[in-house]
């Protein structure tokens, strides 16, 4: 059976979930921030955001049918963001 995507294309996927989990994370805890949370609980809230995230529509806006090879997404070459 043939894989789904190639090497390159899971890379290419596994990134795009990252992002969108750090992100999501980001967001969640300036959010909390701002309502005054201490910093565990705005860690909480954004750990929170990263179970939340659908996962299926980081997925389908990440491969279709057509282009399963996640073209133009390369990895960061920088390591922190």
């Amino acid at each position: 059976m043939k894989p789904l995507l190639s090497q390159a294309g899971e890379r290419a996927l596994a990134e795009r979930v990252r992002t969108a989990c750090r992100e999501a994370a980001v967001a969640a805890y300036e959010e909390a921030a701002l309502r005054g949370l201490c910093a565990e609980g705005a860690l909480e809230y954004a750990l929170d955001a990263i179970r939340r995230l659908d996962l299926e529509t980081v997925i389908e806006t990440s491969v279709s049918p057509e282009s399963p090879e996640l073209p133009g997404c390369e990895p960061s070459s920088d390591p922190v963001g």
